[in-house]
């Protein structure tokens, strides 16, 4: 995936006022079937899988015994014994060593990452660009968080009402040999709708002003969901999962630090690694910060002691070798 093709900003502004599309066909997937798919896949996520409607996704994270965090997930239930789990491309092989040696002997899973192509079409004129490829009603009509079979430009593939810009639209998995039909056919039928292609450095522009979550930098195996405020998909009430006891300790014990947004107050670009000063002490540091184009500031996150994340709590971000004056702000940077 380039970082870029026309320029960041351009591609930015591009998903925020009509469509992006994003080839992430390096994204992960597993498919898991089987009449015990979903209460197998239930006991490797923190959500509660084994509610999840048929046509329905949910995001989840994926802890070790110790409660940290291996990934964040989407998980797709397509049909009544077919799961389609959607991880990081850095966590691929981690995430399928963990299912393989977590899933019970006798259940049907295949690593389909090499196999299947992901596309993103995101933005506010996603579904006029589905409707220009000859889109049915009821695809147009996809709840968020919804997932359905469809035919588009000759082409098979699953669509989902999800994405990872805070816009709306849809990502679209296929066979990988019908990726660039389906990606030029986009491309042709989307450019009245000033559909462009996007690179990684918008992806990760859009994604941080929506504060979404970025793997390696946010969330690591050495953060729990509660302290980077993903405690909402830990549904410790709901049944068994692996690292429930230890999500189950840290809850009750409470955290020490949270997972922060932030926005420069003194001239300076915080980015990740830079660190965070509270009065005059190094707290921690920035796990996420750039420019923010649509809100016009620049912004970031990082974790610092829990006494320092309230609203309005001032902040210095060491910047080669300077504290640039920064404040603690509600998140998301940015809502549609």
């Amino acid at each position: 995936m380039p970082v870029r093709y026309e320029g960041i900003k351009a591609e930015h502004e591009a998903v925020r006022t009509r469509a992006g599309l994003f080839d992430v066909s390096h994204m992960g997937e597993i498919l898991v079937e089987g009449p015990n798919a979903v209460p197998e896949v239930d006991r490797l996520v923190t959500n509660d899988v084994s509610n999840l409607p048929v046509g329905r996704a949910l995001y989840t994270v994926c802890c070790n015994d110790a409660g940290g965090i291996l990934d964040d997930l989407i998980v797709y239930r397509l049909e009544k014994e077919k799961g389609l789990v959607g991880c990081n491309a850095s966590n691929r092989d981690k995430i399928v060593t963990h299912f393989a040696s977590h899933l019970s002997l006798g259940t049907p899973w295949n690593d389909v990452s090499d196999s299947w192509a992901l596309l993103a079409l995101q933005g506010p004129s996603a579904v006029r660009v589905l409707e220009a490829l000859g889109a049915p009603e009821e695809l147009l009509k996809l709840p968020s968080f919804h997932v359905t079979r469809a035919s588009l430009a000759g082409v098979d593939l699953w669509v989902a009402r999800t994405g990872y810009t805070g816009e709306d639209g849809f990502e679209l998995f296929c066979a990988s040999e019908d990726a660039v039909t389906l990606w030029r056919a986009l491309l042709e039928k989307g450019e009245p709708c000033g559909l462009q292609p996007v690179g990684l450095g918008a992806r990760d522009t859009l994604r941080l002003e929506a504060r979404l979550m970025l793997y390696g930098n946010d969330i690591t195996e050495e953060t729990n969901p509660f302290e980077a405020g993903l405690g909402w998909v830990v549904k410790l009430d709901a049944g068994d999962f692996v690292g429930k006891d230890a999500l189950e300790a840290i809850k009750a014990a409470g955290v020490e630090r949270k997972l922060v947004g932030f926005e420069m107050v003194g001239r300076g670009i915080a980015r990740h690694g830079y660190l965070i000063v509270v009065d005059g002490q190094r707290v921690g540091e920035v796990t996420s910060g750039s420019p923010g184009p649509t809100v016009g500031r620049n912004i970031g996150l990082g974790y610092v002691p829990k006494s320092s994340s309230k609203i309005g709590t001032r902040l210095g971000i060491e910047i080669r070798g300077k504290v640039v004056d920064a404040v603690v702000v509600t998140t998301p940077f940015y809502k549609r």
